[in-house]
């Protein structure tokens, strides 16, 4: 198959490795990919934003498969007109990402559907939010959400009145977070487990891919501002047999029976972050997309062929056999530009990643990377994830941090407890 892959993250990097491990795949093309991609892929200097440009490249090469790996180019319509052009595409529709584009739409939908998550109220008016904000009747901490999508940016935390009123007032009337923020969400803040939760969906079957854990923070100790994420590992250690099946039965059917019933059927890969509560799980966010760096621990992990799976996801043709997974656990760290999440340095020479790769069960999958002249060198905030397969989740964590250990560049960070308590959790349950 000739396949086109959309992205220059290490999702996307991720996904190019997988690729390439495809007897089926006859060519790659990157769009427009990093220095990562280069290794499994020719690259394109096309933007992701541009759709016509990736439509018209599409339609002239007559790919099979064109894989969207951010989730901007799908909320603006990119798989719509692909398909449109004849060509197979893994990803959702306009309509069908709003259940990330829009989180106004996703809770709506949530209601309509049953799907257990947070109380919620919306609004358009600063003044009627203050309004509510200050009346006694929400309990804080509470959230507040833009509406539409803010580069991981649009949540708040909100302890006291005060506080929530700012986070409001400045998305409605300052236009902190641009168009996003035209409406807000002002939501309860859900206690427990955080945990994350793929499915491969073709529009009315579905399949569940393994469970994993990632962590947000930027700091050890979830200290520290939030992040697009600073490691996760697969398998949870908190995805039992009967939380998997209060997740699939309570929100994953039906969240993929409702989008096709309200006539906008999924097709692609739908993200439900879960918060584990005393009640059960209920739903924090639905992304429409591979998450980042989730998708580094998923894709080593599966006993078989990602592309296939992915061509039966575009072309209709999923089957619902669960896919099959290796017993092997995988562990991701991310290596980070010192200062991430706030301002950093780039263009500072990274060493070590051949010799990071000799680790057994490891490979290092390129982020913010570039490459000038011979050397590579960082140009984004989370740069590096280090990601190690071993027998158990003790092994492929001391893999990575060794991994870790052997590259460098000035003013790296990264955090040094990833799957920490995931370990321990397991040694408490061993030792009884």
């Amino acid at each position: 198959m000739k396949v086109l892959l959309v992205g220059s993250g290490g999702r996307e990097d991720a996904l190019a490795w997988a690729l390439r491990r495809s007897s089926r795949l006859e060519s790659l093309r990157c769009a427009p990919g990093n220095a990562g991609t280069d290794r499994h892929g020719s690259r394109l200097a096309i933007d992701p934003g541009d759709l016509a440009a990736l439509v018209d490249h599409a339609r002239s090469e007559a790919y099979d498969l064109v894989l969207v790996g951010p989730e901007a180019p799908l909320v603006a319509g990119l798989a719509d007109r692909l398909s449109e052009a004849g060509i197979p595409v893994f990803g959702p529709s306009a309509a069908a990402s709003r259940i990330e584009g829009s989180k106004i739409f996703a809770k709506e939908f949530m209601t309509r559907h049953g799907i257990p998550t947070a109380g919620f109220r919306v609004f358009d008016s600063a003044d009627a939010a203050e309004e509510f904000l200050r009346s006694g009747a929400p309990e804080y901490p509470l959230v507040v959400k833009a509406d539409g999508l803010a580069a991981g940016k649009g949540v708040i935390l909100a302890d006291d009145p005060d506080t929530a009123v700012r986070a409001a007032r400045g998305m409605l009337e300052q236009g902190t977070f641009g168009e996003a923020g035209s409406r807000i969400l002002v939501e309860q803040l859900l206690r427990g487990r955080e945990v994350s939760f793929f499915v491969l969906s073709d529009g009315t079957r579905f399949v569940e891919l393994a469970s994993c854990q990632d962590y947000k923070r930027a700091l050890d100790g979830d200290r520290g501002s939030n992040t697009g994420g600073m490691g996760t590992y697969s398998p949870s250690a908190y995805v039992g047999e009967s939380t998997r099946r209060a997740i699939v039965e309570s929100i994953v059917r039906p969240s993929i029976e409702g989008l096709e019933q309200e006539g906008c059927p999924f097709c692609g890969v739908l993200f439900v972050g879960v918060m584990l509560t005393e009640s059960g799980p209920k739903v924090l966010e639905f992304n429409a997309r591979f998450g980042d760096p989730e998708t580094q621990v998923l894709l080593p992990r599966l006993d078989g062929d990602w592309l296939q799976l992915l061509h039966a996801c575009a072309t209709g043709t999923l089957r619902e056999e669960p896919p099959s997974w290796k017993s092997e656990a995988a562990v991701c760290v991310v290596m980070a530009s010192g200062g991430y999440p706030g301002s950093y340095e780039t263009g500072l020479p990274i060493t070590g990643i051949e010799h990071a790769e000799s680790v057994e069960g490891v490979v290092v999958f390129q982020a913010g990377t570039e490459v000038r002249g011979d050397t590579i060198v960082t140009s984004g905030g989370r740069v590096l994830g280090v990601t190690a397969l071993a027998e158990d989740l003790a092994g492929a964590r001391e893999r990575a941090y060794e991994a870790v250990s052997r590259i460098s560049w000035k003013g790296e960070q990264h955090r040094g407890d990833i799957a920490l308590d995931a370990v321990e959790r397991w040694t408490r349950e061993v030792g009884r």
